[in-house]
């Protein structure tokens, strides 16, 4: 297991200031493996400030696995002190074959809104800043490489 740290996660890099109440901010990081992530490893993709609300968001990305699709990629959040970490709190996705879906996403790729917890319990607000994570639960069976991007929707 390995954590991998995308540019706007670094410790180096500001979290956003916080805006008015109700004015949608947006969080986002992205991600290039260069060779193919093992189980278990976490991508650390941006951050949002204590206080903030997630109303939405979306994990989207390059055909990472190719051939019999294995790649299995959960988005969710590191334990800020207060906040229990939640690996797959904003998406439980499952294998993700990067097919083309005509109607939908015409080109071979990965995009995926973000569920779980917004579908079943509504938002999520964070009690201190806190990371948005990716974990890999299943390796890629062949390729592995290429980016993947996290937008994060939030309110103060």
């Amino acid at each position: 297991m390995a954590t991998l740290t995308g540019t706007r996660a670094a410790s180096t890099y500001p979290v956003s200031g916080a805006a008015r109440k109700g004015v949608l901010q947006v969080a986002y990081g992205t991600y290039t493996f260069a060779t193919a992530a093992s189980a278990n490893d976490v991508v650390e993709f941006c951050k949002v400030p204590a206080g903030a609300t997630v109303i939405g968001g979306f994990y989207q990305g390059a055909d990472i696995d190719t051939g019999t699709e294995t790649f299995d990629f959960d988005i969710g959040w590191a334990s800020n002190g207060t906040d229990a970490a939640d690996p797959d709190g904003f998406g439980n996705f499952g294998v993700q074959d990067g097919d083309v879906v005509a109607q939908f996403r015409p080109v071979a790729g990965i995009y995926y809104p973000f569920i779980n917890i917004i579908q079943d319990s509504g938002f999520k607000t964070f009690a201190a800043e806190t990371t948005i994570t990716g974990t890999v639960v299943a390796a890629a069976n062949a390729g592995g490489t290429g980016t993947v991007k996290v937008v994060v929707y939030y309110v103060m």
